[in-house]
């Protein structure tokens, strides 16, 4: 009986090799190819991120950073708008010379008595308002895509329909106070009453969407405070002052601060207000505010480079003010 050994024939000349194990080391092509996919892997990994944002720094660059930088240059030099390249030094002359004009003062005092007239009555509503829309009612969608149609409305067609309201002769503002008996306001001409009636656009267009913003807010103050203070016998009015004021302090002091900076950089609404007179803010500049100003300065006069100091004084304007901003947000964090 003979016994028959099985036994593996050795590989032909030019045939494939065997496969190997799963712990059977690679060859060097493939251990080459593994090192360029890790590489590669890892570069993508690492740029990845940067390759994403760099639209935005971009954009920034050609519509932020170099404006910004072209404009501190051309504050320091004589430059008109006829001969934008002609560019002549003068040092700090151009901020001297604005800080000695006093149509430069006018505006900025009538910039801060607008923004105070508009940013203080403008809040205390949207606190209001959102106060109001916090509790459960009917349609509550419905309101606040109603308190949003302003801020969504073009600046000119507000201004055109306030202008309208405004009006001195037929006007309905005037023909309300007529019907009362009280006697019509030139709106338009006498300063005070221009500087309310720009500041009731501004309000008229911002206080639903401030009033969105402190609802936000509201909603995410916990109901537990609430119904503690409600235990303890607290009413609507002193919840709202103990409770809900003191959670949205971080809220109150974000919207005052874009409110301020919003105001610093009013121009739409007072150059409508009074097209006849444009960049002058009236006709004794009753209603000019900086942003009119550098207008005038820039487009009107053609003194480019005054312009340009006048933007980089705004410029550092609100720097300050957010400098402010910072102290009293990290005072109010300490505290609480």
């Amino acid at each position: 009986m003979t016994t028959r050994h099985d036994t593996a024939a050795p590989p032909s000349k030019g045939g494939a090799a065997p496969g190997r194990g799963p712990g059977a080391p690679a060859s060097p092509g493939e251990a080459r190819k593994r090192a360029r996919l890790s590489r590669r892997w890892q570069r993508d990994l690492r740029w990845s991120p940067y390759a994403f944002v760099s639209p935005f720094f971009l954009l920034f660059a050609a519509f932020g950073l170099f404006p910004l930088i072209y404009t501190g240059w051309a504050s320091l030099h004589t430059v008109e708008l006829t001969a934008p390249t002609d560019m002549e030094w003068t040092g700090l002359d151009n901020f001297t010379r604005i800080f000695d004009d006093e149509f430069f003062w006018n505006a900025a005092q009538n910039t801060l008595t607008i923004g105070i007239i508009s940013t203080v009555p403008q809040l205390l509503m949207a606190m209001g308002l959102a106060h109001i829309l916090n509790y459960k009612l009917r349609g509550s969608t419905f309101y606040r895509v109603v308190m949003l149609a302003p801020y969504a409305t073009s600046i000119a067609a507000a201004s055109l329909v306030f202008v309208l309201l405004f009006g001195r002769d037929y006007g309905m503002i005037n023909w309300t106070l007529d019907l009362v008996g009280l006697d019509k306001i030139d709106w338009q001409s006498d300063k005070w009453p221009s500087q309310i009636a720009v500041s009731s656009i501004v309000i008229w267009r911002w206080t639903g969407y401030n009033a969105l913003i402190y609802l936000a807010a509201m909603q995410a103050i916990p109901q537990d405070l609430y119904e503690s203070a409600a235990l303890d016998g607290a009413s609507r009015w002193r919840q709202f002052i103990h409770v809900t004021l003191p959670q949205l302090r971080p809220t109150i002091l974000f919207t005052v601060v874009v409110s301020t900076i919003g105001a610093s950089q009013l121009f739409g609404e007072p150059l409508l207000f009074d097209a006849n007179k444009g960049a002058s803010g009236g006709s004794q500049h009753q209603f000019q505010t900086l942003g009119l100003y550098l207008y005038e300065q820039g487009w009107v006069n053609q003194h480019l480079g005054r312009a340009s100091a006048i933007a980089w004084t705004m410029f550092l304007i609100l720097i300050v003010i957010g400098i402010v901003n910072y102290v009293i947000s990290r005072r109010l964090r300490a505290s609480s």
